[in-house]
């Protein structure tokens, strides 16, 4: 499976619904979208259920940045936190 991407034109914020797989080859497609769109976007992962690192290191890159993040299940969520940690213990 790969990954959908959904825009929709919501106010204040425009919103990017993601559904699918969010895995290393996605990220260039996304990452382009987001440009398309601007950084004042929400990325919605209600419907994403595989992530690779890759994709948990650019969601992080995407929270660091100021792009909302919401709706990850939990363990996506718990993936990136623990990995924000892992990078920070690294510097």
């Amino acid at each position: 499976m790969t990954l959908k991407i959904t825009r929709t034109c919501e106010k204040p914020e425009p919103r990017l619904c993601l559904s699918g797989e969010l895995r290393c080859a996605n990220v260039i497609d996304l990452r382009a979208e987001i440009g398309q769109v601007g950084q004042s976007v929400i990325l919605d992962l209600d419907e994403v259920d595989v992530v690779d690192i890759d994709g948990i290191r650019f969601l992080n890159e995407c929270r660091a940045r100021g792009i909302k993040v919401v709706n990850c299940s939990p363990y996506i969520r718990e993936w990136m936190l623990l990995e924000r940690h892992v990078r920070r213990d690294e510097k």
